[in-house]
């Protein structure tokens, strides 16, 4: 049976996920930084719960043994992630972005993603058909994001799209390093979430599609690679 681990699970896309997967025949770990709402989800889902701060060593570190414990980990799902908004929802454009801002925005997206990769890796190694699925965005794509007239182009934000580009990164030099494992970064569409103060155009149902189809990769799968529902993405 497969196992898999999903971060920021206990709502949203990660939520949705972890639905579609146990329904798969997944054993799936609800990840989720609030202990008693995971613990819920876990239970509403017929999942496993775990306690896990993507930005706290202890807790990444105490989530991997409990894991280890149970027998092992086969796919990882990097979904938590923040989205500093403003009042009103607005996002933080060029002009009022800080330093500190940027900082908490790559403590979660960047550094909780590596974070919990490092801590992870041993487990994934073991398994006879590794899968990690980073999620990403497709403000991400500097192509995109660069031509005039697309909703990428419109978008003014900073540190989202920067921290996910950096997600990319990570991506390909995780997939490069580790041959054996297929790691992809996937972009779920605009979806209405909490991220983004319900603002998306999709449900989770639509957006959970490419992250669950990537979760279930065979060992001949893509790695490295950068999709969406529809294909490939540029970078």
């Amino acid at each position: 049976m497969t196992t898999t681990l999903i971060t920021g699970a206990n709502k949203g896309l990660g939520f949705e996920t972890a639905r579609r997967l146990v329904a798969a025949g997944h054993t799936v770990y609800v990840g989720s930084r609030d202990a008693e709402r995971g613990r819920r989800a876990a239970e509403q889902l017929g999942a496993r719960a775990v306690q896990l701060d993507i930005t706290d060593d202890a807790s990444v570190d105490a989530a991997a043994k409990a894991v280890a414990a149970d027998g092992g980990l086969d796919v990882l799902i990097n979904n938590a992630g923040i989205e500093e908004r403003a009042a009103g929802n607005a996002v933080i454009g060029a002009a009022e972005v800080t330093a500190e801002m940027m900082r908490r925005t790559f403590e979660t997206n960047v550094f909780g993603t590596v974070r919990v990769l490092h801590a992870f890796l041993p487990l994934l190694q073991r398994s006879a058909a590794p899968v990690v699925v980073n999620v990403s965005s497709g403000l991400a794509s500097l192509t995109r994001v660069s031509e005039a007239g697309t909703p990428a182009h419109a978008y003014p934000g900073v540190a989202y799209p920067t921290s996910k580009a950096a997600v990319n990164m990570i991506t390909v030099q995780y997939a490069k390093a580790f041959p054996a494992m297929r790691i992809n970064a996937v972009e779920p569409g605009f979806t209405k979430t909490d991220l983004n103060g319900n603002t998306g155009i999709q449900t989770v149902e639509q957006g959970a599609e490419i992250i669950v189809h990537m979760a279930r990769l065979d060992a001949d799968g893509p790695t490295g690679s950068y999709v969406d529902a529809e294909g490939t993405l540029p970078w």
